[in-house]
Parts: C-alpha cells; structure tokens; sequence
C-alpha cells in the first residue's frame, strides 16, 4: 500500500458505474486485480489494493481495464478474506470471466471521499505551487512518483527536477483553496537542486 493514497470507502452505491460518458484511466483510481479462477462455478480471486477491504463488501461494479480501455463490469463479493476476495461476474459465462484474470480494476476518483487537513491523494496536489520553508518557492509539483519503497514528489523548476520524500515530517501544510504545498524539505536537499541550476546559468 502507497502512502495517502489510498483510504477506505464507505460512500459507493450500487451500480455506481451506469455512466453516460466514456471513463479514462485519468478520471480513476487503481482499486485492484483480477488474479486468478476460483472453484468451478466460474468465480475469480480478486486482489483489493485498499487499506480496508471490508469496506469494499457492498460494492457490486467496477471497470475493467482491456486494451487500454475500461469496461464496466457487474458482479457480487461472494467471500472476503484480508484483501482478498472471490467474486462472481454478472451477466457473462465462466470463461469469459477466467478471460478477466490479470487484468486491473478501477474505480471513478469521484467515488473517493474526500480528505481533509495534510492528508490527501497524489492525483489531488498535482499542479500546486511548492514552498519550502526555507528556500521559499521551489517550483511547481508535476506529480509524485509512486515508487514502492518510498514516494517522491517530484518538482520542476526552471526546467529542473526536485525531487522530495513524501513523508509526514516533510509536509507542512495543504492548501486546497490558493493549491500550495508547504514542505520543510530534508537539510540540504534542496541547495542539492539549486545548485545545479546555479551551476548551468
């Protein structure tokens, strides 16, 4: 599990998917796998990538990601074991849900409840100025890097690639309303940064 991005959901409503518009990767959140065939009725293990899969009970769609595209799907959570679940695809037969394994599940971000005070999703902050209480402005945030043994943010200035440790030390504080990110960055991370700029002028 990456850090702050994902939380539980308790705000999903049954067929939540029935939408009008095409949805695009950009517009979700990974919720999880398909990973593999389940007994022989035609079920399917599913991995939720979630911090509580219980809450995840209740929910009876999500889009499924085939060839860059992504396609609702119906079905009902038939067992739930930590973040595993085994599931029961509505209205296709057996092997066209044992076609689904290995593919990703999303859901739409507007299903995401939304976080207040420093916590937030990395999609959320993308695009806000970054101030450091020191150095003062350092760039903007172009997105952060979901590395798996510790997220960066990653921001440009003049062309130049900072890159911070997403960690709760780090950050200061989260305005939404003016979208700043006040940091206090590790001593001397920044000068690190600077000075190449510095150096190329």
């Amino acid at each position: 599990m990456r850090f702050l991005f994902f939380v539980a959901i308790d705000t999903i409503k049954p067929r939540a998917l029935r939408y009008k518009n095409i949805m695009e990767i950009k517009d979700c959140f990974y919720l999880g796998k398909v990973t593999k065939p389940w007994g022989v009725k035609g079920q399917v293990m599913v991995f939720l990538d979630v911090d509580t899969p219980e809450d995840y009970i209740d929910l009876d769609s999500a889009f499924v990601e085939l060839k860059g595209k992504l396609v609702p799907y119906f079905f009902h959570v038939d067992n739930l074991n930590g973040n595993k679940a085994v599931v029961t695809f509505e209205e296709i037969t057996a092997d066209q849900a044992v076609a689904l394994c290995g593919h990703e599940l999303y859901l739409p971000l507007d299903l995401l409840p939304k976080l207040e005070g420093n916590k937030f999703y990395f999609h959320e902050v993308v695009g806000f100025k970054v101030i450091d209480s020191e150095k003062g402005d350092i760039g903007t945030l172009k997105q952060v890097i979901d590395y798996p043994a510790q997220p960066l943010f990653q921001v440009m200035k003049n062309d130049v690639e900072i890159l911070v440790p997403v960690i709760d030390e780090v950050i200061d504080k989260v305005d939404r309303e003016q979208k700043v990110l006040y940091i206090t960055a590790p001593n001397g991370l920044i000068d690190l940064y600077l000075d190449n700029i510095n150096t190329e002028c």
